[in-house]
């Protein structure tokens, strides 16, 4: 493996597939392709359409300057395409292979391409090994997985354990979610408030603004944070933004309950990179009341905005989000609970602390330095 230049098959989902995973691999693609000569492998058909909740799996329109090309190779379930990508991959001849890994489903895919590849070092980028949602198959799958890596990255301690309880000898590097920059600049609040009342979303500039983020699961306690609303005073807004997996119903049913329903507003439809600024422009906090989690692409983006997350002690948030440093971790899955973290931030007036906590932190987590670890950790690998 060449110091200065290393030959690198990254496979994973990148535009114009959407969703954090994609996003994250374009980030990191664009910083690995500066001083390396690198095989991006996307897939054709991510899933099929039956089996993905959401309106889309693509972006609809080009919204992010970091898009990278990559090679359109593989569908989930054509074991054809599995062995065309690895007779691409072994032509390209690459030092290191890099293989994002999220969900079991792909177990078997990417495990066969990553077990017939030729590359000198293989390492499974791991988002998650074991899904939010379970299934009967995930130890079985992932144990096939894992057999075929010679070093992991993991961005969570939760994960970490989780891997070394199906591989106890596994060789891991851990590194922290590195921070977005995709999706601009911060404004100024009453200018993002402006923009927001053209798209008829209005929200009262004298209430403390509550942001609730991302697509809308049932693992992300969007009614425990609903609940933890209905408690509080007339001062504060929430605002819920983003593409609901499922129906919305179950949760409009329960803003329509609360006394301060109206003081809720819902944006729920999946957000381009370019609008992303405007709703943590717009925010005070950034509220995160999981039930269950590993890392949180969320917490990099509030972290871009200098906006402090309040996040429920679930997997590796507690990681990120440093107590009464950068946020606040609520230890219960309790309203009441998330309803004292948000009204100890207000009456505490942390927000000015916080991100001057945030602005410092964030000087150590680019996407150069994932990199560059994580090339350093191949070369590591390729010498044992």
């Amino acid at each position: 493996m060449e110091s200065n230049k290393i030959k690198i098959s990254f496979l994973s989902v990148f535009y114009p597939y959407r969703g954090g995973i994609a996003q994250f691999s374009d980030a990191l693609l664009s910083v690995l392709t500066k001083k390396n000569k690198v095989q991006a492998i996307n897939f054709k058909r991510q899933y099929p359409n039956f089996l993905f909740p959401g309106k889309t799996q693509f972006v609809e329109n080009p919204d992010s300057e970091i898009c990278q090309e990559s090679l359109p190779l593989i569908d989930s379930i054509n074991p054809f395409t599995f062995f065309k990508t690895k007779n691409i991959i072994n032509q390209f001849s690459p030092d290191v292979l890099i293989v994002s890994y999220w969900m079991t489903f792909f177990a078997f895919c990417k495990g066969f391409i990553t077990k017939k590849s030729k590359a000198k070092v293989k390492i499974a980028l791991l988002h998650n090994l074991i899904p939010h949602e379970k299934k009967f198959y995930d130890s079985l799958v992932n144990r096939y997985f894992v057999k075929q890596f010679d070093g992991f990255i993991v961005m969570s301690e939760i994960v970490k354990n989780d891997l070394l309880s199906i591989k106890s000898d596994a060789r891991i590097m851990k590194l922290e979610h590195p921070n977005y920059k995709l999706f601009g600049e911060k404004i100024s609040k009453n200018e993002a408030l402006t923009i927001l009342q053209k798209d008829n979303i209005v929200l009262d500039s004298y209430k403390k603004t509550i942001l609730f983020f991302g697509l809308i699961r049932d693992y992300k306690g969007l009614d425990l944070l609903i609940d933890a609303f209905a408690m509080l005073d007339d001062s504060y807004q929430l605002l819920i933004v983003g593409e609901c997996y499922r129906s919305f119903e179950k949760y409009q049913m329960q803003i329509d309950k609360t006394k301060n329903g109206s003081n809720i507003i819902v944006v729920n439809k999946f957000i381009l990179d370019d609008e992303v600024g405007v709703y943590f422009s717009v925010a005070d906090v950034c509220v995160l009341p999981y039930k269950s989690a590993t890392q949180s692409g969320i917490i990099a983006v509030a972290n871009q905005f200098l906006v402090p997350v309040i996040a429920t002690n679930v997997g590796g948030l507690s990681e990120s989000v440093q107590h009464m440093e950068t946020g606040i971790i609520i230890n219960e899955l309790e309203p009441e609970k998330i309803k004292l973290g948000i009204t100890h931030f207000f009456d505490e007036n942390l927000n000015e602390l916080f991100q001057q906590n945030i602005a410092e932190k964030n000087k150590q987590q680019s996407w150069d330095y994932f990199a560059e670890k994580t090339l350093e950790f191949a070369k590591n690998l390729q010498k044992t």
